[in-house]
């Protein structure tokens, strides 16, 4: 296939905006609505990028508009594009008067509960033109949107990166995990439970790919038990808290989370090989925006307060 110069001034800047834009959107028709621009100005565009390319971006089915191979390929370096731009315009306003500006978050479970809420307080408080982002998913979703550009760290468990390329980790704090049930359990009632005696209850546990999980059942079977057969597999920390306060279900929580969360209590059964390191996981070679780096400040003088005094 010949070579493509992008740079011979035929791809303009509202190419790669109106191609993220279908995409997001899945017809041209939505495109255009969400551009305020004509349907046809919307096709023409499309076809203007088509040619330039020599490919066919998009197929159109029942469902609308799906990226072809080629289409997938590049809007991936469209949105990077067009996410670097919005870095940059940031970091001048940011430069210009330090008032302004968006920090987006990716979160996992630690952290989220207690160290991130009061580290956006403080920012809001100091810098209340600063729009905050959060994202939540698991760390191995979040990794290519801070690679792409979309967030701009990810606060929690610091997952091991050695396979990862392009990132970095700073380590805020340390914090054991510990398994809760509600207030009222009858677990809570056992003179001395243990992990056996807690098989009789329906679990909530991290999902697959997370590092948690692996350390949860690395447990198990050092304690020649195998994982809960009646279990739900979850990550968001409203899901698995509502679950535990409502239901006889059992989890494993950041210490953070079980000691601030009401209803909750932990049980008496340690589980000393799993401790989390909570930190951030910030892009390594792409500087931060000046909010993202307001935010990074705060996010560290919260964690040293939580590591002086705890969950109080």
């Amino acid at each position: 296939m010949r070579a493509i110069d992008l740079l011979n001034g035929r791809l303009k800047l509202r190419h790669l905006v109106l191609l993220v834009t279908i995409a997001d959107q899945g017809s041209v028709l939505r495109a255009a609505e969400h551009l305020r621009l004509a349907q046809p100005a919307v096709t023409r565009s499309l076809r203007e990028v088509e040619q330039i390319l020599g490919v066919e971006l998009f197929t159109r089915g029942a469902r609308g508009m799906t990226p072809t191979l080629f289409g997938e390929a590049f809007i991936e370096h469209a949105r990077a594009v067009l996410a670097e731009l919005r870095r940059a315009g940031e970091r001048i306003s940011g430069l210009a008067d330090g008032e302004t500006g968006t920090v987006a978050i990716g979160t996992l479970l630690a952290g989220s509960n207690v160290l991130l809420p009061r580290a956006i307080a403080a920012l809001k408080r100091d810098r209340p033109g600063i729009t905050v982002i959060v994202r939540e998913a698991t760390f191995v979703e979040q990794v290519p949107r801070l690679l792409d550009g979309e967030i701009d760290l990810v606060l929690g468990r610091l997952n091991p990166i050695e396979d990862v390329r392009g990132v970095r980790q700073l380590t805020l704090y340390s914090e054991p995990v510990r398994l809760v049930a509600r207030v009222g359990h009858p677990a809570h009632e056992q003179p001395r439970p243990d992990l056996a005696d807690l098989l009789a209850y329906p679990w909530v546990l991290p999902l697959e790919q997370t590092a948690l999980r692996h350390e949860l059942e690395q447990v198990f079977t050092a304690a020649g038990l195998r994982l809960p057969e009646n279990l739900v597999e979850c990550t968001s920390i409203l899901t698995v808290r509502t679950l535990i306060q409502d239901t006889d279900m059992i989890a494993a929580l950041p210490e953070l989370v079980a000691m601030t969360s009401e209803g909750i209590a932990p049980l008496p059964i340690p589980l000393d090989p799993v401790r989390r390191q909570v930190g951030v996981t910030l892009p390594d070679r792409r500087p931060l925006t000046p909010a993202a780096r307001l935010m990074l400040d705060h996010l560290r003088e919260q964690a040293a307060l939580v590591t002086r005094t705890g969950s109080a």
